[in-house]
């Protein structure tokens, strides 16, 4: 009697691999979704949190924290402004006043300064066609990306 032959035949290791390659094909692009996805929750979570920093600037403005120029509108002269801070003038002992601990970086971005990654509309150019100017009233993703939802990451 001969003895029972071990191992997988080649039709076996053939269809194990086929049954793989196609839990492969459905499980890729299910994982890039992901990544995809957790990057644009960053860009919003940024774009969130220095917008929250300008709105607190423009309200300290307002409340007479900051000194009032002759030509000013209340808006940060630049990003870097809400990180620095600046002199709280109703504070008696002339404390300073932050917006923000740092510049948020842009995820789509590969700049390695966050400031570079980041476009600036002044309060003087249009919503549709956005320029920077002598304030920052508002900031977009300078990504050429579209996000999941359609939409381009420069118009979030």
């Amino acid at each position: 009697m001969r003895a029972a032959a071990r191992g997988f035949t080649l039709i076996e290791l053939m269809v194990t691999l086929a049954i793989l390659a196609v839990l492969a094909s459905v499980v890729v692009p299910s994982a890039q979704l992901g990544v995809q996805r957790m990057r644009e929750t960053e860009l919003k979570r940024a774009l969130r949190e220095i917008r929250d920093g300008i709105d607190a600037y423009k309200a300290a403005y307002e409340a007479g924290h900051i000194e009032r120029r002759q030509d000013g509108n209340g808006y940060p002269p630049d990003l870097a402004t809400l990180v620095d801070g600046v002199n709280d003038q109703l504070d008696p002992e002339g404390r300073r006043r932050y917006f923000l601990r740092r510049i948020p970086s842009d995820p789509f971005c590969q700049q390695a300064e966050p400031e570079r990654c980041w476009g600036l509309r002044s309060y003087a150019s249009p919503a549709d066609a956005p320029r920077s100017g002598e304030d920052v009233y508002d900031v977009y993703s300078l990504a050429t990306g579209v996000g999941l939802n359609g939409i381009a990451y420069r118009n979030w």
